[in-house]
């Protein structure tokens, strides 16, 4: 086997990631909600525009919150996707709640608004609004059918970091929103997650939940004498050091961002005759402008075609791989949740998405080997 010479991703360091590691060390204390935590959390409120941001350990971490702020018990039943990560079902079956699959758009990928009111059912307690690979969903519509039915909206915005929609940032549109900082992100901790309190009444609940149920965050403020337990809650917050790798990256974002829409646009621009003769499909982006370029992803015609470009591409140093299995035909899937209908753009698309390499430190002439490799594949199918 040749040498992987174009990994599917790359973690990225920015600069002053180590600098801040060792700040954060010389300060004390490394435990968590120290001064790099709260110079995220700022960071985010300032540059996102919310209330409240609470780092976490993970992604996963921050929906579970949100499961909890949200009062979600069982029986309760929550609208998403199926088309997702498993953490975005995971949270809500923590609590005894049923998943409610709904397909998705086939221009997006995300949540098809126009099928969620049929889903709806006097058990419905929250939509959560899954940003495929930085896109966003129709947020105006989500927002509707929500106050239409007294639902919550949460917004699962776990690959969408500075990803907008009329210049208002994804995970700020809904009651709640969920970001990740997983190495495979645009911005990145290794493992690491916020949550975005959008609305000003769960603030306060939210600071007890990620402080293990405890007051703690109002004791540090002067506000009590002393902190006891007052509420359900879980050991939620990173470590200092997480915090201090995570703000150098922050620091970077729009520039990371820049250098990634960098690469899609050239993705997209090669990749278009290929598009044009019929061969795939690219992702759909207005203009071919995407929100923060977190994902290329192309559809290939059949599931078949999908693997032997894997394989190919393999052959010559260039790791693509497939995305998610649908949830809802899971074991777990068919155990804890229900679908609306047999979701067959789901189905159709798991089957043929194809994610190729996209990382921050990638280059222009890497994304042309990339182009280059597939161009060749396809000749070689034609002459077959």
């Amino acid at each position: 086997m040749n040498k992987q010479i174009i990994p599917f991703n790359k973690p990225y360091v920015v600069g002053k990631e180590l600098f801040y590691i060792a700040q954060a060390v010389m300060n004390g204390g490394i435990a968590g909600d120290g001064q790099f935590t709260r110079l995220c959390q700022e960071w985010l409120e300032v540059n996102l525009g919310c209330p409240r941001a609470l780092l976490t350990h993970s992604c996963t971490a921050a929906l579970e919150m949100a499961a909890i702020l949200a009062d979600i018990g069982p029986g309760d039943e929550v609208i998403m996707p199926s088309f997702t990560f498993v953490s975005t079902a995971n949270a809500f079956v923590l609590r005894g709640a049923v998943p409610v699959f709904v397909d998705v758009r086939e221009d997006t990928l995300n949540l098809d608004e126009r099928l969620i009111e049929a889903a709806i059912t006097e058990k419905t307690k929250a939509i959560v609004a899954v940003h495929y690979a930085g896109q966003p969903c129709d947020m105006a519509a989500l927002l509707h059918l929500c106050d239409k039915h007294g639902l919550i909206l949460i917004e699962d915005a776990a690959q969408a970091i500075l990803a907008r929609e009329k210049d208002r940032a994804l995970g700020t549109f809904g009651h709640l929103g969920c970001l990740s900082f997983h190495e495979t992100k645009n911005v990145i901790s290794g493992e690491g997650g916020a949550l975005l309190i959008n609305d000003p009444k769960l603030i306060e609940r939210a600071e007890i939940i990620w402080q293990k149920g405890t007051n703690r965050k109002a004791f540090s403020r002067g506000e009590v004498s002393k902190y006891t337990w007052v509420d359900v809650g879980s050991s939620f917050l990173p470590s200092e050091l997480t915090a201090a790798f995570l703000y150098a990256q922050l620091e970077q974002g729009e520039s990371i961002n820049i250098h990634r829409r960098a690469l899609y646009e050239s993705y997209y621009r090669q990749l278009k005759p290929l598009e044009a003769d019929g061969c795939l499909t690219l992702p759909c982006a207005p203009g071919g402008k995407p929100a923060n370029a977190h994902i290329f992803y192309v559809l290939m015609r059949s599931n078949e075609a999908r693997g032997e470009l894997i394989a190919f591409l393999r052959e010559r140093g260039i790791h693509a791989v497939f995305h998610y299995v649908p949830l809802h035909d899971s074991p777990a899937g068919l155990r804890y949740a229900r679908s609306v209908g047999q979701l067959p753009v789901t189905q159709e698309v798991s089957a043929s998405l194809l994610r190729l390499p996209l990382y921050s430190d990638m280059t222009i002439e890497q994304v042309t080997e990339v182009c280059e490799a597939i161009f060749q594949f396809f000749a070689g199918t034609q002459k077959a």
